[in-house]
């Protein structure tokens, strides 16, 4: 049975890309490590849109996170070796791998992170797009 998709209407052409990536996020959103935030933050240079996403990331520092972005695809992973050289009585607090996927849309830009008190905060800025109006000419059946 085949499944029929919002965007499979025949008037929306070429927005098969965008059901892919709903299909990618909802495939990884069941875990719930590291914790986030997203928010909108007032904007003071004119119309342009601010976003900020702050991860809780106690225990790691810079080195061992990795910011990209890929395909429209706002990467956060992170590593921390298991220090050996500990023994450990009781450990509650695990050292654990993670990577955290946000999709993001066109015309929105990383603009910074940073790293402060066990969170790191990347600031996103949405971009209007240019309002494009053009006529097409309708040529003749002559070829």
């Amino acid at each position: 049975m085949s499944r029929l998709s919002v965007l499979s209407n025949p008037f929306l052409l070429g927005f098969e890309e965008i059901e892919r990536l709903i299909d990618r996020t909802g495939k990884g959103g069941g875990e719930g490590y590291p914790p986030y935030n997203i928010e909108r933050v007032a904007a003071h240079d004119g119309d342009k849109e601010k976003l900020r996403i702050t991860i809780a990331l106690a225990g790691f520092t810079r080195d061992q996170l990795e910011i990209v972005v890929e395909d429209n695809q706002l990467i956060v992973r992170g590593r921390q070796a298991d220090d050996k050289s500990r023994t450990y009585l009781y450990r509650g607090i695990a050292t654990r791998q993670f990577t955290r996927t946000f999709v993001l849309a066109d015309g929105i830009e990383v603009k910074a992170a940073e790293l402060s008190n066990g969170l790191l905060i990347i600031d996103l800025v949405r971009h209007e797009p240019d309002k494009l109006v053009r006529r097409i000419e309708i040529g003749t059946g002559g070829g």
